[in-house]
């Protein structure tokens, strides 16, 4: 049986898959290889990217005009700036892919020679050459992960595929496609042997174009799903896979891992002749985000630096006029995957919408002391109020030193909140986040699985979901004006929601006024909607 693939190429035998090469246009692909040009394949991690190499790779063999040779140069990354062991390590890849799918010995026979006679600087230009006189066809060579190598050692492999791009196609490649996570152009690469930073566009000026591999499309997305339901008959109703699309907005590895969780992990999903549901889907998300998987655990690796947290931050803040994020950084973090510029700067997807706020805030939340029983009636129902009073002593007593530990200081009551809310919220719910730059608030939408187990209720044992909206914002101009604008768009969020439990949490960040100013509670109203008012 097939399943759904999180780990590695895919395998169409083993996998549920699209076609690879439909992925990217393949006809600008083989046009830029017809006219000799080197250009660059990026796109996020697991997205896709060596599936869709090795899928083009065996395209141009079958056509009988190139030799085509993928190789995956990620070992060379451990040599770090040790340009000597780490041209070493590339070339042995080669040669290795040669005789494996090439059938060919001469790489293996020569390489090492080669480095020896020619030193690392000038090695992989010289076995390429002597590689491309000595076949019959010319070469084709897809370089996988190349933005996994370190300082000089990239450098130096950039340098030398430029240095040999004249002599193309009788001694060199005809065509060279670079692959990895950014557009070579935003490479700053530290040198230490010049002692300075090597910009990759200057490294690798040769480059024609940069194409990148896009996410899964609404139309694939179900495609991929309807593959499961044709080989096992189990069902997915049109509103679950809008709700995959919806959370993942196509990120490939997103989705498989959403599919494989619900029809292979969860032990109600693993029954075929149930469908799969909305309710499935949405516990399967809960899971992959507590779970952690590698995935997730890279994207937390990445918040942690200061270009990302110069693009975020901003976002998370709802910052209506954020500084000027630099252009560099902006196309890291899209490169990178975890925003996107469609008219508007935003999270790339609703799961990393989720987990951003969450991983941020992790350790946060696991030393918070409080206990969600504290906050839950006898009638299985979250008592918000007490919740958020809670959080406003907590907030008065602790917010200065628990601010300062998020190195998203920019968002850090926001952050601080979410955590609060997250602890308690773990054990029988979940959160769901609306925000942006630009909006000057964030949403939130609590849902808690009501489980009424009191004597009273006990014979009819009910089960229901409860929907709490809480909208938050730091204070800009006047208070009421706040309030006002506040309670209008968390009624309006009520109303979207359908629940007629609505919070509005203000945070005051003046430092000339008092604690007691800055606290309060106060009920207000609008259009028939009742709204708790929240002063922090």
């Amino acid at each position: 049986m097939r399943f759904f693939n999180t780990a590695g190429p895919v395998n169409c035998e083993d996998h549920y898959c699209l076609s690879p090469l439909k992925r990217f246009d393949l006809e600008e692909v083989t046009s830029l290889i017809e006219q000799k040009k080197y250009f660059v394949l990026h796109a996020p991690r697991q997205t896709g990217k060596t599936t869709c190499l090795l899928a083009l790779m065996e395209h141009l063999n079958a056509t009988g005009r190139y030799r085509c040779l993928y190789c995956n140069v990620e070992s060379a990354q451990a040599a770090r700036e040790d340009v000597k062991e780490g041209m070493r390590a590339i070339l042995n890849e080669i040669a290795s892919r040669a005789l494996d799918f090439l059938k060919d010995p001469f790489v293996k026979a020569r390489w090492r020679q080669v480095v020896e006679e020619s030193g690392e600087y000038a090695a992989l230009t010289e076995l390429l050459s002597s590689w491309a006189k000595e076949s019959s066809l010319p070469l084709v060579i897809l370089i996988d992960e190349i933005d996994s190598l370190v300082g000089d050692t990239l450098i130096s492999v950039l340098r030398q595929l430029r240095a040999g791009y004249d002599k193309r196609p009788a001694l060199f490649p005809q065509g060279i496609v670079l692959c990895g996570v950014r557009d070579v152009r935003d490479y700053r690469i530290h040198s230490s042997k010049e002692k300075t930073i090597i910009t990759g566009g200057s490294a690798f000026n040769i480059k024609a174009k940069s194409l990148r591999l896009g996410d899964f499309s609404k139309e694939e997305v179900h495609a991929l799903f309807r593959q499961h339901t044709d080989e096992t008959g189990q069902e997915f109703s049109d509103e679950t896979l809008d709700l995959v699309w919806h959370l993942t907005e196509g990120q490939p590895w997103l989705v498989n891992a959403l599919g494989y969780e619900v029809c292979f992990e969860m032990k109600v999903g693993r029954d075929r002749n149930s469908p799969i549901t909305v309710e499935m889907i949405e516990q399967a998300k809960e899971n992959i985000i507590l779970r952690r998987d590698t995935h997730i655990d890279q994207l937390a690796d990445k918040l942690q630096e200061e270009r990302v947290r110069r693009v975020i931050g901003p976002i998370l803040a709802g910052l209506k006029e954020p500084e000027q994020i630099p252009t560099d950084d902006l196309y890291y973090v899209r490169d990178l995957g975890l925003v996107k510029i469609d008219g508007q700067l935003q999270i790339a997807n609703r799961i990393y919408q989720e987990v951003i706020p969450r991983e941020l805030t992790y350790s946060t939340q696991v030393t918070i002391s409080e206990q969600p029983s504290w906050y839950v009636g006898s009638d299985g129902r979250l008592n918000m109020d007490s919740l958020l009073s809670a959080f406003q002593e907590f907030f008065r007593e602790h917010s200065e030193h628990w601010v300062e530990r998020f190195q998203y200081k920019e968002a850090g009551p926001q952050l601080l909140l979410q955590a609060f809310l997250q602890r308690i919220v773990n054990a029988g719910g979940r959160v769901e986040r609306e925000y942006g730059l630009g909006r000057m608030r964030t949403d939130l939408l609590v849902i808690w699985r009501v489980e009424a187990e009191s004597s009273k209720l006990k014979a009819q044992s009910t089960r229901d979901l409860q929907k709490i909206v809480i909208e938050l914002k730091v204070l800009h101009k006047s208070l009421e004006r706040t309030i006002a604008d506040g309670v209008e768009q968390t009624a309006s969020y009520m109303e979207r929601c359908g629940t007629d439990e609505g919070h509005l949490v203000i945070f005051d960040r003046q430092r000339e006024r008092s604690w007691d100013e800055k606290i309060f509670r106060r009920e207000e109203a609008f259009r028939g909607s009742k709204v708790t008012v929240w002063g922090m």
